[in-house]
């Protein structure tokens, strides 16, 4: 156990240009999972960010398979996986059926495609489960871009999309235009899933994009401060993952997911002892104090 708290260990490797271009390319990629999670949450997209993760699988292993930069075919794929989403599950009724034909279609072609890649088999696992070392500048600089884009696209289109993600029957009867929002919302949310296979892999990038925000979900129901909260909850989960993954030389995506389920279950305390505190006020006789208040 001793090798998991070694913090000389971890002040040394903090100072390494690995390292620090790692923890650089996690903050940014908790910083758009944070700003785009609420929305997901609210439309019960959690479904769609998996399906789309594996078509960022599938890109991945297609560009480690050519030899070019795996968030290049990252991103490509997840933004291939969200256009298929918005043009075939326009319909509610289709919407999961159509996620788990490409979410199979995408598993069973990225296996394929690292079948036939002869490299090392740990560049093949890294793009399942994140790998630091992947990460170069070029990829930062990539990221960055990419981070800059969805969050100026989100900014453009925030309340519209708020509003139709709240309540879509009326945002259409006030002419938003919902049929434009949802394909885009899909981009946005496909591309920062690509964003986040070299941090947690493609199977466990739902760590980042949907538990902070559920977690902000159980305690807020404002849209501003869940947003907050979801950020801070995502940097902590991505940061601190990172960290504490250094000394062991551990895959991070096991310290991002651990933490980011951890603030889960504290933010559903935190809910279930408001309710009971607020049901035991409401039962309370007029005049006598509540428990809450002794």
């Amino acid at each position: 156990m001793d090798k998991f708290f070694d913090f000389d260990l971890t002040a040394k490797y903090l100072a390494v240009d690995f390292v620090q271009i790692a923890l650089i390319a996690a903050a940014v990629v908790a910083l758009v999972a944070g700003l785009l999670g609420p929305l997901i949450v609210t439309r019960r997209m959690s479904f769609a960010v998996h399906g789309t993760s594996e078509l960022a699988f599938t890109g991945a292993a297609g560009a480690l398979l050519l030899g070019v930069g795996i968030g290049y075919g990252a991103l490509a794929g997840a933004v291939l996986a969200a256009l298929l989403l918005g043009l075939l599950g326009g319909r509610e009724s289709d919407r999961d059926s159509v996620i788990g034909a490409i979410l199979s279609f995408g598993l069973g072609l990225g296996v394929l495609l690292l079948w036939f890649y002869p490299g090392r088999a740990s560049s093949k696992f890294g793009i399942l489960i994140g790998q630091l070392v992947a990460i170069e500048p070029a990829d930062l600089t990539l990221l960055v871009v990419s981070a800059v884009l969805v969050i100026a696209v989100l900014a453009l289109i925030y309340r519209p999309l708020l509003f139709a993600s709240v309540d879509p029957g009326v945002a259409v009867a006030r002419g938003v235009p919902v049929r434009v929002l949802t394909p885009l919302f899909a981009v946005l949310v496909g591309i920062a899933t690509a964003l986040g296979v070299q941090i947690v892999g493609a199977l466990l990038v739902m760590a980042l994009m949907v538990t902070p925000a559920a977690a902000a979900a159980r305690i807020t129901a404002s849209p501003v401060r869940a947003t907050v909260l979801a950020v801070v909850f995502a940097e902590v989960a991505a940061l601190g993952g990172i960290v504490l993954s250094l000394a062991p030389s551990a895959p991070p995506s096991a310290f991002v997911t651990a933490i980011s389920f951890l603030i889960y279950l504290v933010c559903r305390l935190i809910s279930y002892r408001r309710d009971r505190a607020r049901g035991a006020a409401e039962k309370a006789p007029a005049g006598q104090p509540s428990m809450s208040s002794t």
